[in-house]
């Protein structure tokens, strides 16, 4: 379902307006997409473990070859940027689909009454 940025209440792909950017709400049955808050976490942690491993690559490549400064350019950059904006789409979804299915909604404080 996150793959295909499928909507999670009526599994039509209409999650998307954009390569990351979510739309307003679903075309097919409205689900408004607004009301979930994935905000700026999977960029965040995409960001630093993706971008780990493709530093740990570059030194292994620089240390094996020794490469000019422009083939890791090359190699890197768009390496680092394909698997992010894609890896991104797919954990978008993801979490918009775990908040539907759980039902999540902000925390909130429960004073000594229970209230």
């Amino acid at each position: 379902m996150a793959v295909k940025g499928l909507c999670p209440r009526c599994r039509a792909p209409t999650l998307f307006a954009g390569t990351v950017r979510f739309a307003q709400h679903c075309r097919a049955c409205g689900l408004d997409f607004g009301a979930f808050n994935v905000g700026d976490g999977p960029a965040a942690f995409l960001t630093l473990i993706l971008g780990t491993l493709i530093t740990v690559l570059a030194v292994m490549v620089e240390l094996a070859f020794s490469p000019a400064w422009w083939v890791h350019l090359l190699l890197w950059l768009p390496l680092g940027l394909v698997t992010i904006v894609a890896a991104l789409r797919l954990t978008k979804a993801a979490l918009i689909a775990l908040e539907y299915r759980n039902a999540a909604r902000e925390g909130r404080i429960v004073d000594g009454d229970g209230e």
